[in-house]
């Protein structure tokens, strides 16, 4: 028990600290962070992270956000950067460096380098009077007063000052740049978003000699079997010309036997569900579920110009690819 108390003193500690240090950063969001935010917005290049350490770490995320939200960008080790990566930074990029002393040697180094490429630099330091702040184009302060660490010595508050201070720069960019969640899922395609986002009915709708179809006309025992076979649990009615004329379902079958009907006389096109909804190739699947969901449905008809079924695609079909 007192180590379990123990165990969450300390965790409370800790995101306290932090918490405090994160809100901090309003007071620093100036001038500078807006400067910083037309340099990176002007940027013809590449934005090029660099860190050492645990700063490095922090680094890589940024970079990935900036890239993931419309602002190209990479992490640079500064180690590396000394012994030929420095070739990956080209005139026409942007460097953000962190460094939480802000006198990192690595970085330090390849300061010069960086101006002689005329390389705009914005610093991330918690000294605004370290060499590498001074030097830098644009200084944003990630200082805190003292890291979570107990020994005030593992980088701590200091990483998730720094890594906030990133989000900001890249969700104030995303924001400026008008970037969109369609924009953001052709980044991410492998992920849900993205099967959300770029994924169309087409490449799932049912089509060909897959579609249920029967033609006006037909016998309810017809449309059963072309029911059955298809597994769809629908079946689409057409007219002479092969134009949609309706829909018959499961539901549009449980209320046909409550009302008696003889399944072997009946005509199709006395039970049938007429102006039903339909959709046009090329939409996105998740447009197709938004319309299964609010007309509660589980199946939509795919037609074209002339109002023929295309294609059929069942919620079991946006399941199975992720949208639903």
């Amino acid at each position: 028990m007192t180590n379990s108390t123990s165990y969450t003193s300390s965790a409370l500690r800790v995101i306290g600290m932090e918490r405090d240090a994160v809100a901090v950063l309003a007071d620093r969001i100036d001038e500078s962070f807006s400067k910083a935010c037309d340099i990176l917005l002007a940027c013809k290049g590449r934005v090029v992270v660099t860190g050492m350490g645990k700063s490095g770490h922090i680094g890589n995320k940024i970079a990935a956000t900036l890239a993931s939200t419309g602002t190209p960008a990479f992490f640079v080790h500064p180690g590396e950067a000394s012994h030929g990566d420095l070739g990956m930074i080209t005139a026409g990029d942007v460097v953000i460096a962190l460094s939480n002393s802000g006198t990192t040697g690595e970085l330090i180094t390849i300061l010069p380098l960086l101006k002689l490429l005329a390389v705009p630099v914005i610093a991330l330091t918690g000294n605004p009077d370290s060499e590498l702040a001074t030097a830098a184009d644009v200084h944003l302060n990630v200082g805190v007063a003292e890291e979570a660490c107990p020994l005030n010595l593992a980088p701590t508050s200091s990483t998730t000052v720094t890594l906030v201070m990133g989000d900001a720069l890249a969700i104030a960019l995303l924001e400026a740049r008008g970037f969109t969640a369609n924009d953001f899922a052709l980044s991410h395609p492998g992920g849900a978003l993205g099967r959300r986002l770029i994924l169309k009915i087409d490449s799932i709708m049912h089509t060909g000699d897959s579609i249920p179809k029967i033609t006006l006309g037909s016998a309810l025992s017809g449309a059963l079997l072309e029911m059955s076979s298809k597994t769809l649990g629908m079946t689409t009615v057409v007219d002479q010309d092969g134009v949609l004329a309706g829909i018959f379902t499961d539901g549009d079958l449980r209320r046909a036997i409550d009302r008696g009907i003889d399944i072997h006389q009946c005509p199709i096109d006395d039970i049938m569900t007429r102006n039903c909804r339909t959709i046009k190739p090329g939409m996105m699947a998740a447009e197709a579920l938004r319309i299964m969901e609010d007309n509660k449905i589980t199946v939509l008809v795919a037609v074209n110009d002339s109002g023929q079924p295309v294609g059929v695609i069942h919620t079991h079909d946006l399941l199975k690819a992720g949208v639903a």
